[in-house]
This record gives C-alpha cells, structure tokens and sequence, in this order.
C-alpha cells in the first residue's frame, strides 16, 4: 500500500506522541526516586544522636601525655570561658549532654554529628565554626561537658580561679576519684565542677589554680564501672572528664 503524505504526517505524531510519554514515564520515575532518597536522607539526618562513629581525625587514638594542654576553648558560660583540662594530643572526643542539675553550656566547635538538613544550612549560609568537633550525646539542654581522655591522662585548670571544694566521687557505693570544685576568677558566683579525675596529692582547697598550666590531678577509669555515652563516638570505653557549671550558692556550704 502507497503511502500519502497525510498517513506519513499521522505516522509522525504517533511516534513523537509515544516518544514524550516515555520521556514523561523516566521523568515520573526520576522524581519519584529522587523523593524516595530525601526521605530516607531527612529520617537519618534529623537524629542528632546517631550511634555511628564519626571521624574526626587528629582525636583518633591518642596517646596518654603529660604535656600541657592549648588554649582551646570549648564552652562558654556567660563570661566564663571552658578550656580543655586535657593535651589535645590525649583527648579521645568532646562530648555535650543534658543533666537534671547546671546551667546550659554553649559549645564552641563545630557537631560532628550534626543534622543533614543543619549542615546544608550552614553551607548555603556559610557560617562556620571553628574549634575541635563535638557530639551531642543525648537530646535536651546541654549542661554537661565530657572531654574524652585514656585513664592516665593529666588533667588541668580549665579556668582561672580559686579551689573551693575536693570530695570524693561516689559511683554505685564505691570511691571512683574525686569532684573538684573550682570558683572562676572571672564569675565568682558560679562554681566550675569536674569529676572522674583522681585528685593530685598536693591540690589543696583555697589553691589558686590557673586554666591550662596548673594540674589538678588524672583521668580514673570510670568506664569500668559505668557505660559512658561517649564510647559510641570514640576510640576505647570512652572514659573522660566531665564537667559542669553551677551558681556557687548551690554547692557551698556556708
């Protein structure tokens, strides 16, 4: 059969008709794909507390020193100003959690574990933090300050101030190092607490302590009595220093 101009023009759009619908099937497709995946990115990424390690570089697997520590700042409090009680090369992580008691830290580095949807934000807005990397630990208000650190390790002032109190730390009825109390030089009214840290010998209550240089005694293995939420991010059990900000006139005793 002879074909026409009219049949050959017909024959033409039927096939540019099947040609747009299969580009409108793989676009269909496209989408519904590209949907799939941002829901799955958007589910993972709204956990703050994602079990998954982390890496973070130069914090892996540390030695134990007894250098001193840099001024590294890592939380602040009004103007109290947190630096690191341990040798950047001895911290395991940094981790920030909630507590029933204290008052709300402000980290100072970046989150490490931080949200998709976050981290897109600070892209396109380009704000950066600069600092070592933390991890939030838990949900809530942040008031309390883990520096991961191997047992062993030095521990220092992480502010300038005066000793106002060194008790035992009691862990499930058994003495597991001490608290130690610290009243900042810079905010008076409020007392800087760190605890799993075994006391040095010649600390002494009424002691002028300075952040960074003066010691204040060494990491315990608190790992081995009590699971630590920092292990989950870090090399080892995740034993650390923990530290807490309180207002004076709750932990003094007149």
């Amino acid at each position: 059969m002879t074909s026409t101009p009219r049949s050959r023009h017909t024959a033409r759009l039927r096939a540019r008709r099947r040609r747009a619908q299969a580009r409108a099937r793989w676009l269909a497709l496209t989408v519904v794909l590209a949907a799939l995946t941002t829901v799955t990115l958007l589910l993972t990424a709204f956990d703050g507390t994602s079990r998954g390690r982390v890496a973070t570089g130069p914090l892996a697997s540390p030695p134990v020193v007894s250098l001193l520590p840099d001024p590294q700042v890592l939380a602040t409090v009004g103007n109290v100003r947190i630096q690191s009680p341990i040798a950047q090369g001895a911290v395991t992580g940094i981790g920030f959690h909630g507590s029933s008691e204290g008052l709300a830290l402000q980290p100072v580095g970046p989150q490490a574990n931080e949200g998709l949807l976050a981290r897109l934000w600070r892209r396109i807005t380009g704000s950066t933090k600069t600092g070592l990397p933390w991890y939030r630990l838990e949900s809530g208000t942040l008031r309390a300050l883990d520096v991961g650190a191997p047992p062993g390790a030095d521990v220092y002032s992480p502010v300038d101030g005066t000793v106002v109190a060194i008790r035992d730390h009691i862990l499930a009825g058994r003495t597991v190092g001490a608290e130690i109390e610290l009243r900042p030089t810079t905010a008076p009214s409020l007392v800087v607490t760190l605890a799993n840290v075994r006391a040095d010998r010649n600390l002494t209550v009424g002691a002028n302590v300075a952040a960074g240089s003066s010691k204040l005694g060494r990491v315990v293995h608190i790992a081995a009595l009590e699971e630590q939420a920092l292990a989950r991010y870090v090399p080892g059990d995740g034993n650390n220093v923990s530290i807490q900000v309180f207002p004076s006139a709750t932990l003094l005793v007149p």
